[in-house]
């Protein structure tokens, strides 16, 4: 299969940050550590340590604390009451309607577990419109997550793809972006919202996923005026 890859991130990327998601999770995890017996300033410290060191928190309470991932998971993540915080996205499943996929696959790449990213997909309804999901396997002694090499080279494989060239990304974070284009992704995008489109270090910057329209013409069915 020679066609190109569209890999999109999920959260705070296919829905809006401004749904409070990340702040819910925060304080789950928060109240997790907690249970730990640390304190609210232990908890909060380490929190952004283990974040900043490992990319996943989670990761940091396993190394240190023997924390199980799926435990965490499902009091962290699986906790969340997405059906309340996220509604069905037509724009968005739009987009993804539109890509030409005699020339792109369309997968997603998340630092999530598989059941977090699959609820969010499905509420959002573009479930169907994902060919592929690539995920942080809590059920690996040692998984890798975003922004590590080794989690972009997981995500070719799992794709079938071998030409770095026909990898495309979008993530509002802006360390992924910067990693998968050290790796080798040419083609990738940081979704900022409330940003004016412009462009960083050759790296385009959007406020809005429809303007992928415009920065991977290549890739979407091209109406005929």
């Amino acid at each position: 299969d020679d066609r190109l890859v569209a890999f999109f991130d999920i959260d705070n990327t296919l829905y809006s940050a401004s749904s409070q998601i990340a702040q819910a999770m925060g304080v789950r995890i928060h109240a997790y550590m907690a249970s730990l017996g640390l304190s609210d300033e232990e908890a909060s410290e380490l929190k952004s340590h283990y974040y900043t060191q490992y990319g996943l928190t989670v990761r940091g309470l396993r190394r240190h604390y023997g924390v199980d991932p799926l435990d965490f998971d499902e009091k962290c993540d699986g906790s969340l009451p997405l059906e309340e915080m996220l509604e069905p996205n037509p724009h968005m499943r739009q987009l993804l309607v539109d890509i030409d996929r005699s020339k792109c696959r369309v997968w997603a790449l998340t630092n999530a577990y598989r059941t977090h990213a699959e609820r969010v997909l499905n509420i959002l309804g573009l479930r169907d419109q994902i060919e592929g999901l690539v995920f942080c396997d809590y059920q690996e002694e040692d998984f890798t997550c975003k922004p590590e090499a080794a989690f972009y080279r997981k995500a070719m494989q799992q794709a079938g793809v071998k030409d770095l060239r026909k990898c495309l990304f979008v993530d509002d974070s802006r360390s992924n972006v910067e990693a998968a284009k050290r790796f080798g992704w040419t083609r990738c995008v940081h979704f900022r919202e409330e940003e004016e489109p412009s462009s960083e270090d050759g790296i385009p910057v959007i406020e809005d996923l429809q303007q992928l329209r415009e920065v991977w013409p290549d890739i979407f069915i091209q109406l005929e005026d």
